[in-house]
């Protein structure tokens, strides 16, 4: 097989509701989002029988639990973000932090993307 690395990106979306403490605006008050979550994973080694990194559809199915807690829900009632602002970039990281150790061996998270609405994305990934 050819050297080199492989990407995988799959977006997996959730309604929620929060408010952002100490904002001092609008976003203080209740109001939610439809966010769109974006997940990057790398690797080198493709299955030898199938060819690929993963399983989209495995990828997708651990997303969709990272961020089940969060579905339909006031994130300021949903641990971890009763203590942590319910900010973007602490969603990214917390989605990181619990979809990284699930992943196979051979696959690396690479970032995590979170929008609340279109043109407006935080990132997270690892220094």
């Amino acid at each position: 097989m050819p050297e080199g690395r492989y990407r995988l990106s799959i977006r997996e979306s959730f309604a929620a509701s929060h408010c952002l403490r100490h904002y001092q605006g609008k976003c203080e008050n209740l109001h939610g989002h439809n966010f769109e979550v974006e997940v990057a994973v790398e690797g080198t080694e493709l299955d030898p029988k199938i060819e690929f990194l993963m399983d989209f559809k495995e990828l997708r199915t651990r997303l969709k639990e990272a961020v089940a807690p969060f579905d339909h829900a006031h994130l300021n009632e949903v641990a971890p973000f009763d203590l942590q602002n319910p900010s973007s970039e602490n969603l990214a990281r917390h989605i990181y932090e619990r979809l990284a150790p699930t992943l196979p061996d051979h696959v690396t998270l690479v970032a995590v993307s979170v929008s609340e609405k279109p043109g407006q994305t935080a990132t997270y990934y690892p220094g």
